[in-house]
């Protein structure tokens, strides 16, 4: 499936709730006093969907790449803080909402790791060095590939009939 925004990609989408429940779960009574996990965890949050929107806008494979790998970064450093308040009984009351942080963080690392190696093992440059030629490439590419697919499974049933 073809994205045209950033705003449609499903990974992108789980960022943004991602971000929502960095910022629900650092509004808590327990973040007072603690300003710099706090706001190290609001940033990396609100890192991995900027990236992952400056990614797609930027127009070419590699630097889409560059920052898909930016955002899973950030991704890790909200898994990683997450094991720190894990473990620091001052946030103990708030276990179950750092998992939930923790779960949908690994979930949007796994999306960022498919999506870049789709990207590394795709031809297209990005966006900005398409034509109307290479679109039409592409197109008959993908209508050569469909079409040896319909014969391959039309030689395998034949071939199985006798």
């Amino acid at each position: 499936m073809k994205y045209s925004r950033f705003e449609e990609l499903p990974v992108w989408q789980d960022a943004i709730e991602l971000a929502i429940r960095i910022f629900e779960l650092t509004s808590r009574a327990e973040f007072k006093g603690y300003f710099t996990l706090k706001d190290q965890m609001e940033r990396a949050g609100v890192s991995v969907s900027n990236n992952i929107a400056e990614g797609f806008e930027r127009g070419t494979t590699q630097e889409t790449l560059t920052f898909l790998y930016i955002a899973r970064g950030s991704s890790g450093e909200v898994r990683s803080l997450t094991y720190l308040f894990e473990r620091l009984s001052h946030f103990r009351e708030l276990v179950n909402e750092v998992l939930d942080i923790r779960i949908r963080a690994t979930k949007i690392s796994r999306q960022l790791h498919g999506w870049s190696n789709s990207l590394q093992n795709s031809d297209i440059k990005g966006q900005r060095y398409l034509t109307d030629k290479s679109r039409r490439l592409d197109a008959a590419k993908k209508d050569r590939e469909e079409r040896k697919k319909e014969w391959e499974q039309y030689r395998y049933k034949d071939n199985s009939t006798t």
